[in-house]
């Protein structure tokens, strides 16, 4: 799988810079794959997959219909929940319909695009908004984040104001992901502390003020804010830990059922976060691993990790400009290339020991590799975070796994218990950030370029090559 996705990716990123006919792409990749069965050629199989690529792309390419620059009336579905960004709300919405300033008459569309809203304008992912206003292209000023969101098939950018809106549809809260966020609303928590522990343990950043996403940004803890590998491999544990029983009480097919139920929980999880193209990578991966334990085989990571990027790409092309995405699989990469053989040969079996140093060294490898892609895409680079991430990691263990526990089981009587525990682990993670991100080396300012975060992941590449060469191999003698 990782040799099949690199050419497929490649060629969904092409897609985007040179137009080609659909049917140009499939001839090719047709003939390439018969080429590649006759000759059994490695060339042909990588075309093919490259052209496939190219193909998927163009029929996941949105058709853009709605004019730009036209003020006139729209319908907008909202896609994600508002966040604030000082002064706005911003979020992702779909045009559903536009109506026409000459003829008067609607027209249905399926275009995104970034809103910017009044900040007291009370918006809700699935909210549908009949508005006036005119979509805008991207700034031209910024063409890294031009080009990125084009790739994502983003129109423009459309202003929201309370004036121009006539009317506003709420969206019903029966989704498993409204009723998670509903559920620790429940609690006695502070408004700081369930903004946290909404974002942590639900998937929900809605209310995160800036000042927050600044501090944890700045400290080098900002990957805790979104629902990840981290935290679904925290209800992986939990889901486990908890099933265990189950071969006991059925023998026969208990281990059967006990990782058909893992895979369900973990994909419920997913959905109470809001399948997040973070969360549904991390899905994915933990749900081979749970068939590989009940298969009893061998559990290749970067292989697990290709055959995701390769199934989520499959569904959704634009999901390749998706910085979150990029970053996940890149911190997850790094971790099972570096992270889990220095693990290994750290490993002292004492567990007091295993742990602290195995967080250090895992949260120091995804700082790592994700740096240079962080410098180009934010012009900043965090200093402090390689210090910090283990203690930060301890605490939001606690917030997710008290969060979902909490999600699963909301008696009443074990609020006030659930409560106290979160209240103070979220206190702590935000103190932890906040004064990380007071200290003068916590961070520096430094945009690194196209050319220069290539060479960096090429050096990467190289090393983790050179590194799988020069590692022993096993050995076996036969007896004389």
């Amino acid at each position: 799988m990782v040799r099949a996705v690199v050419p497929f990716a490649a060629g969904i990123a092409a897609a985007v810079r040179w137009n080609v006919p659909l049917a140009a792409a499939l001839g090719g990749m047709a003939l390439c794959g018969v080429l590649a069965l006759r000759l059994r050629s490695q060339l042909y199989t990588a075309l093919s997959l490259f052209l496939f690529g190219f193909a998927i792309a163009l029929l996941h390419a949105p058709a853009h219909t709605v004019p730009c620059g036209v003020r006139t009336d729209f319908e907008l579905v909202l896609n994600t929940a508002a966040v604030a960004r000082g002064g706005y709300h911003a979020c992702e919405a779909q045009i559903s319909a536009w109506r026409d300033p000459e003829s008067g008459g609607w027209h249905a569309a399926s275009e995104l695009v970034v809103v910017r809203a009044d900040s007291g304008l009370r918006l809700r992912a699935g909210d549908r908004i009949v508005c006036s206003g005119s979509v805008r292209p991207f700034a031209e000023r910024y063409p890294d984040y031009r080009r990125r969101m084009i790739r994502r098939g983003f129109a423009g950018t459309f202003r929201l104001t309370r004036e121009r809106v006539f009317s506003v549809r709420q969206a019903p809260s029966r989704t498993l992901h409204a009723r998670a966020v509903g559920r620790l609303c429940r609690l006695p928590l502070s408004a700081e502390a369930r903004a946290l522990c909404r974002a942590m343990a639900a998937g929900d950043r809605s209310e995160l003020s800036p000042a927050v996403r600044t501090a944890y940004s700045r400290s080098g803890l900002a990957h805790l804010l979104a629902v990840s590998g981290l935290h679904v491999g925290i209800v992986f544990a939990l889901v486990n830990a908890l099933l265990r029983v189950v071969p006991v009480l059925w023998p026969r097919r208990g281990h059967l059922v006990r990782n058909g139920l893992a895979v369900a929980l973990i994909w419920l999880y997913a959905a109470v976060a809001d399948f997040s193209p973070s969360v549904v990578r991390a899905a994915v991966m933990f749900s081979m691993l749970q068939l590989s334990l009940a298969a009893a085989s061998v559990y290749a990571g970067l292989n697990a990790l290709a055959a995701a990027a390769f199934l989520m790409l499959l569904f959704r092309p634009s999901w390749l400009g998706d910085l979150g995405f990029e970053l996940s699989f890149l911190a997850v990469a790094a971790i099972l290339a570096w992270g889990v053989p220095i693990c290994r040969r750290l490993r002292t079996h004492r567990w007091w020991i295993d742990f602290p140093v195995a967080t250090a060294v895992v949260s120091a490898v995804a700082a790592v590799a994700t740096a240079p892609l962080v410098s180009h895409a934010f012009g900043t680079v965090s200093l402090c975070g390689l210090v910090f991430n283990p203690a930060a990691i301890v605490l939001a263990y606690v917030v997710v796994f008290a969060g979902v526990l909490w999600m699963a089981m909301p008696v009443g009587w074990l609020a006030p218990l659930f409560a106290a525990v979160l209240e103070t682990a979220a206190r702590w993670l935000d103190g932890l950030a906040v004064w990380a991100s007071s200290l003068p080396w916590a961070a520096a300012e430094w945009r690194l370029t196209a050319a220069g975060a290539v060479g960096c992941y090429l050096f990467f590449l190289f090393a983790t090559l050179a590194a799988a060469c020069r590692s022993p191999k096993k050995s076996v003698s036969l007896p004389r």
